[in-house]
């Protein structure tokens, strides 16, 4: 759902997936809208990279259920990511531990898709959350996420994180 105090713009609507597996999770993250009208980062060289949430960027924040502790998750079309982990609500922040990580983009006129394979250690059951930042052309920001606390966009409140997941 985009948030209601944003704008719907260029992009139309957000669909994501994810499917934890043995060796961490996969994810995908859909774009549907005019893809000219939004900033997409170029390309770059795979790696970790702090600030990817300024631009359009897509975020997992994996929560095992009945715990405090998050990791959060940042992945660029430009194949650039991140990931944090955090004693609490933005307490502890520091780098989270990840084995390998892959991301992948691809677009059209009317389309980007967003893939990822994380490998690290995610304990299930898990609450998670999948969101996304747009940024407009004109430098606007949109928020989407699977559900939002009231308020501002906040993707670190816990009541992002509907979604249980499983293995």
């Amino acid at each position: 759902m985009l948030h209601q105090t944003c704008d719907l713009g260029p992009i139309r609507s957000v669909t994501a997936s994810l499917q934890p597996n043995m060796m961490g999770c996969e994810a995908e993250f859909r774009l549907d809208g005019s893809i000219a009208g939004i900033k997409v980062p170029d390309y770059s060289s795979s790696g970790r990279t702090d600030n990817l949430w300024k631009s359009t960027c897509f975020e997992i924040f994996w929560q095992p259920i009945g715990g405090s502790s998050y990791r959060e998750f940042n992945l660029s079309p430009s194949s650039q990511w991140a990931c944090y982990d955090f004693d609490g609500f933005r307490d502890g922040m520091r780098d989270g531990d990840v084995t390998g990580m892959s991301v992948s983009c691809s677009k059209s006129d009317h389309e980007l898709v967003l893939k990822a394979g994380i490998m690290c250690d995610l304990a299930v059951p898990a609450q998670v959350a999948l969101n996304a930042v747009v940024e407009h052309a004109d430098g606007g920001l949109q928020y989407w996420a699977l559900a939002f606390a009231p308020g501002k966009p906040e993707f670190h409140s816990e009541a992002c994180r509907s979604m249980i997941v499983d293995r």
